[in-house]
C-alpha cells in the first residue's frame, strides 16, 4: 500500500460529458482516506476504484459550485448504510455547513454517525486540519464565489536508526524514538554520542497541491510550493484564454507556468471543459511549458513516491 497516493474520482467540469465526471479527488495517506470535493456519482467512482468507505474521515470542499457538492447528499447517505458509527468532517465556509446540515436533515436522517463541520475562511490562510504526520492548510483562490485551494504536506520523518552504532554504543531501545526524531545519547559513563553517528537522514517528506477553480494567481507561488504534485485546473485551452479569464478559470498553459513558479515536480491536468474532445490537447499544450506533465482520467492512481 503507497504511503501517499491520489485517486482521481472525477476530472470534467460544471458540464458532464460521457468522457468525465464532475469533480473529486481522494488522497490516500497511511492507510487513511480524504476526500477533496464531491461531484455527482463520486460514491460510484469510489467504488470502482475500490477504496474502502469506512477508511474515508474528512471532505475537503474547495467552493460550493453544484458540480464539486451535489454528491454529498448520496455519499452521506451510503456511510449511514455501512452502519460503522465514527465521524465524518467537513471542510467548508459557514455558508456550506449551513446549506448542507439543512440537506442532511431532510435526506439523511438518524445517521449513526456524527458529521462534524470544520468551518474554513475563503480569505485567508488556514490549517485545515493537523495530525502527528500530516497537515493540510488552505490557500485563498480566485474563482465567481470563495475559492480555496488544499496543499497536504507531511511532516518530516524520522531519522533512520543505524542499529549497527546503537548496539556498538549499547543504546536501550526505550530510547531508539528519541533518536530517530535527532536526540544524542548520554551513555552510563557520561560520553556523549552524537546523533549524526547513531542515524542517517530521513526519507524526504511528500506534499500535493489541489489548486481548484480559479484564474491563473502567479502571485500564490510561494505560498503552493514547493510540491511534489500539483494539481492545477486546466478547464480551458490557450486558444479560449478570454473565456478562461470571464469565468473565472484558467488555461493549460498557465496551469504549467504555476507548476514551474512554485517548483513542483509533476503537474496533474483536470477540471476539463466540455468542449474539447480530445483531453491530449491540454497534456501537450502544458508540456510545452512543464515537461513533467501527466494527463488526468478517473480512475488514474498517482503514486508520489514514483514521481
Amino acid at each position: 500500500m503507497a504511503d501517499f497516493m491520489i485517486h482521481t474520482l472525477g476530472c470534467g467540469s460544471a458540464k458532464p460529458t460521457p468522457r468525465h465526471n464532475p469533480s473529486s479527488t481522494v488522497v490516500e495517506f497511511r492507510n487513511n482516506l480524504f476526500m477533496v470535493d464531491c461531484g455527482e456519482g463520486t460514491q460510484k467512482a469510489f467504488q470502482r476504484q475500490r477504496l474502502k468507505i469506512s477508511r474515508l474521515g474528512h471532505i475537503f470542499l474547495t467552493h460550493l459550485h453544484g458540480d464539486h457538492v451535489l454528491g454529498l447528499p448520496g455519499l452521506v447517505s451510503t456511510l449511514g448504510l455501512q452502519d460503522t458509527g465514527g465521524s465524518l468532517t467537513i471542510h467548508t465556509f459557514a455558508e456550506g455547513a449551513v446549506i448542507l446540515k439543512k440537506i442532511f436533515d431532510f435526506f439523511a436522517r438518524n445517521l449513526p454517525y456524527k458529521i462534524q463541520f470544520n468551518i474554513l475562511s475563503p480569505w485567508e490562510e488556514d490549517i485545515a486540519f493537523e495530525n502527528q504526520s500530516l497537515r493540510v492548510r488552505t490557500v485563498p483562490l480566485d474563482h465567481r464565489v470563495p475559492t480555496v485551494g488544499y496543499i497536504f504536506e507531511e511532516k518530516p520523518r524520522p531519522r533512520h536508526l543505524r542499529r549497527d552504532m546503537c548496539d556498538f554504543h549499547g543504546v536501550p531501545v526505550r530510547c531508539f524514538n528519541n533518536i530517530k526524531e535527532g536526540a544524542d545519547y548520554i551513555k552510563p559513563d557520561g560520553t556523549l554520542i552524537r546523533n549524526a553517528m547513531l542515524t542517517t537522514p530521513p526519507d524526504p517528506s511528500l506534499s500535493y497541491a489541489h489548486i481548484s477553480d480559479t484564474i491563473f494567481l502567479p502571485e500564490l507561488a510561494e505560498e503552493i510550493g514547493p510540491v511534489d504534485l500539483l494539481f492545477h485546473e486546466t478547464t480551458y485551452l490557450e486558444r479560449d484564454a478570454a473565456l478562461a479569464a470571464e469565468y473565472g478559470h484558467s488555461t493549460a498553459r498557465q496551469a504549467a507556468e504555476m507548476a514551474r513558479l512554485c517548483g513542483a515536480k509533476a503537474l496533474l491536468t483536470g477540471h476539463y471543459s466540455s468542449r474539447y474532445a480530445d483531453d491530449e490537447e491540454f497534456v501537450k499544450e502544458a508540456s510545452a511549458i512543464f515537461p513533467n506533465t501527466l494527463l488526468n482520467h478517473e480512475g488514474l492512481r498517482t503514486d508520489l513516491l514514483k514521481l
